[in-house]
């Protein structure tokens, strides 16, 4: 409004509209700097220490306002010029001035603001830590319980505080950051319970004492990483960050080669080799891992030395091209530099195949979390040597994982993707020991109903991150095939002049933010009925499977649409999201017809109930294709259009995740036994042998959830009642 005012064009003649116009543009102005002069108030009056400051500033901000409504206040002039007062016509510098000391008073309220929220934050985990001291020096049940209490309300308190901060964080790489140690504080409240009530129920057991201690101080460590992100203080670890992914350092150095097109002088020839050496360093981490196949370590020990050989040649041209600009030696070094970042392409194809394709063996591998099940069966036997047998299995399990996060890292492409797998790495790095202390407990005391649950907790953590692997996973091969770690998404939009006859006639309309809030609900199922249905198709063996790949299109295309009712995403209109909607309404038509072939190979009782059910999935899409070609007119229309296509997307969506596990089960029922099998990699030799076949268990992270929270603040009330 106020770029509105000061760029409104000098005309002569002036008409009425055009006034009223700019005199609501000034009230408008006016009226909302005294809105948030209000809240700024009202918080100076809650903060002392900061009233005097926060008070000075909303005072200048509504001198402010109120100038810019005085010199826009000429509705009622016939001639604005002629008369004595100063308006906007006669005086545009001061509406400048004003503007000027608006934005700078607005943004000393919003600075002061932010001050009080860091403080708030930097108060409430000072409570927390208070009160994990008196948690850590208890004696006694009762107490324990009544404290708990008083730490829950605390975490609860905090994670409101830290939840919010992480919304509002521009960062990516903070906010990931972020929420990796709201992830810790959230999986480490429950651990910090049953540990500590081991602990008071065994007090000379050794093993529950460290178990205990190792949660205090992880807790204690995500606390203060909060901390450093809530205040902006650098950690030596930041630094570390940048120069240890192998992608970054390849990009950077790519950035530099390109650039000797622009400016032959821009860089010492010693800087592009020292930055090959460094590169060449880290690849050391793949050649000389034990996990990494003979295959691949051979391919990125040739593409290290033909980089070198490139880059050699590429100096020698460059070198000549220095002294001689002559146009063959310019076109063999456009040829040099070419032919060194295509070297540099497939050395970083050869690192992302080595570290993608060991992380979906190993977690393909551990997926039936032999070593945890035998642990829990033989502590709760009390058999302490078989104990130290499998704990020795679970170190070498997190050491494979572990070398599996460091890869990752050098692979991931984005900053905090980067971040996630250090989380992960710290994550099995800690929890391993912790399952080894909680089970050595359990054998010692095989009776104890608290040691066995203890044990439970902890199995339950490191097979929630192993999940959360699959996740990145998918996250890290996204950004490499260039969909920059968002959920895959489908990118048939609409453009001026193709797809529909009638685009060009329509207004390209965007939901306004009342509108938005009205949809979010839906959109936010439409989101859930996404995971819903990735995850079953996550459960097929043959990923290439016709019905798999259909799904998988769906599920991009209704999540692209769950990101357009939050005013995000590629879809930016309302006319993307209806060309959206009939490609998605032919794509279920065409799965329906995939069933039907499937069924069709099917010897099974649950055949019949399979076609009745992908029956159903043809009418709803005609019915989607309809609403979506339905021309309409005006914004209450077009809402109720956007509301009709989301809806009937979800129940399509509701119908494939009912679909997904029926044909998965009936795939398996006619299967045949037989299967090719891979020759096994050096991480399987010391497989755990157990009598055992059980399910992975489906799990969905939360990052800090706040019910799991409440739920165990109200699981201790009910403790304490009790």
């Amino acid at each position: 409004q106020i770029t509105t005012l000061i760029n409104h064009k000098d005309k002569l003649k002036r008409s009425d509209k055009t006034l009223q116009a700019i005199q609501r543009v000034g009230q408008a102005v006016n009226l909302a700097v005294a809105r948030f002069v209000t809240v700024g108030e009202a918080i100076a009056n809650e903060n002392h220490e900061l009233k005097e400051e926060m008070s000075v500033a909303c005072i200048e901000a509504k001198r402010a306002g109120e100038t810019i409504a005085q010199l826009t206040d000429v509705a009622s002039l016939d001639h604005p010029e002629s008369d004595s007062h100063i308006t906007i016509f006669t005086d545009k510098t001061g509406v400048v001035k004003a503007a000027r000391l608006l934005l700078s008073s607005v943004t000393k309220v919003l600075v002061l603001a932010d001050r009080i929220v860091i403080k708030q934050i930097i108060t409430s985990r000072n409570k927390v830590l208070a009160t994990m001291e008196q948690l850590e020096k208890v004696s006694s049940f009762q107490e324990f319980v009544q404290i708990f209490s008083q730490f829950g309300n605390e975490m609860v308190e905090f994670a409101h505080l830290t939840g919010d901060r992480q919304n509002d964080l521009k960062d990516e790489k903070k906010k990931a950051r972020m929420a990796a140690s709201r992830a810790v504080l959230e999986k480490c409240t429950m651990m910090l319970l049953t540990a500590s009530k081991t602990c008071l129920r065994h007090p000379d057991c050794e093993s529950a004492r460290i178990n205990k201690d190792g949660v205090f101080h992880q807790m204690r460590l995500a606390l203060e990483q909060v901390i450093e992100i809530v205040t902006d203080s650098r950690s030596n670890g930041e630094n570390e960050l940048a120069s240890v992914s192998i992608y970054s350092g390849i990009r950077v150095f790519k950035n530099k080669v390109e650039g000797l097109r622009e400016n032959l002088y821009f860089l010492p020839k010693e800087n592009l080799s020292t930055m090959l050496e460094v590169i060449l360093e880290h690849t050391e981490d793949f050649t000389d891992s034990a996990y990494t196949s003979h295959e691949h370590r051979e391919h990125i020990l040739e593409l290290s030395k033909q980089a070198k050989m490139e880059l050699e040649q590429l100096v020698s041209v460059w070198m000549q091209a220095q002294n001689q600009k002559t146009k063959d030696l310019m076109e063999d070094l456009e040829v040099a530099i070419l032919k060194m970042c295509q070297c540099m392409n497939e050395l970083k194809r050869e690192l992302h195949s080595a570290a993608t394709s060991l992380a979906a063996d190993l977690l393909k591998y551990h997926t039936d979390h032999m070593v945890l099940k035998a642990l829990k069966i033989t502590g709760v036997e009390g058999n302490l040597e078989a104990i130290a047998e499998y704990t020795c299995k679970l170190s070498e399990q997190k050491e494979q994982l572990v070398e599996m996060c460091r890869l990752l890292r050098h692979v991931s492409g984005t900053e905090p993707l980067e971040v996630t797998c250090i989380h992960a790495e710290d994550t099995f790095q800690v929890t391993g020991p912790q399952i080894i202390s909680a089970a050595e407990t359990l054998a010692l005391h095989p009776s104890s109903k608290i040691a066995k649950e203890n044990l439970e907790v902890f199995c339950e953590a490191w097979e929630s991150q192993l999940s959360d692997m699959s996740t990145l996973l998918r996250e890290i091969n996204d950004v490499f095939e260039g969909r920059r770690g968002e959920k895959r998404v489908y990118l048939s939009l609409p453009r001026p002049g193709k797809h529909n006859a009638n685009l060009k006639a329509l207004k390209p309309v965007k939901l306004d933010t009342e509108e938005q809030a009205k949809i979010a609900k839906l959109g936010l199922e439409l989101h859930l009925l996404t995971s819903d249905v990735d995850s079953e198709t996550e459960k097929w063996e043959d990923q290439e499977n016709k019905i798999v790949q259909h799904v998988q299109g769906m599920s991009s295309m209704a999540y692209s649409m769950y990101l357009f009712t939050r005013g995000e995403g590629l879809l930016k209109t309302t006319q993307d999201l209806f060309h959206q909607a009939e490609i998605f309404a032919t794509e279920g038509t065409k799965l329906a017809s995939a069933f039907h072939s499937f069924s069709d190979q099917l010897h099974d009782d649950g055949k019949p109930l399979l076609l009745l059910e992908a029956e159903k999935l043809i009418p709803v899409c005609q019915q989607l294709q309809i609403t979506a070609k339905a021309s309409v007119q005006g914004k209450s229309a077009t809402f109720t259009k956007v509301d009709a296509c989301i809806q009937k997307t979800r129940s399509v969506m509701t119908l494939l995740c009912q679909l997904l596990p029926l044909c998965c089960t009936l795939l398996r029922k006619n299967k045949a036994g037989n299967s090719c099998l891979k020759p096994a990699p050096p991480w399987r030799e010391n497989r755990v042998r157990t009598g055992t076949n059980a399910h992975c268990p489906e799990r969905t992270a939360e990052m800090f959830g706040i019910k799991s929270l409440e739920s165990h603040v109200a699981n201790m009330t009910f403790l304490e009642s009790k």
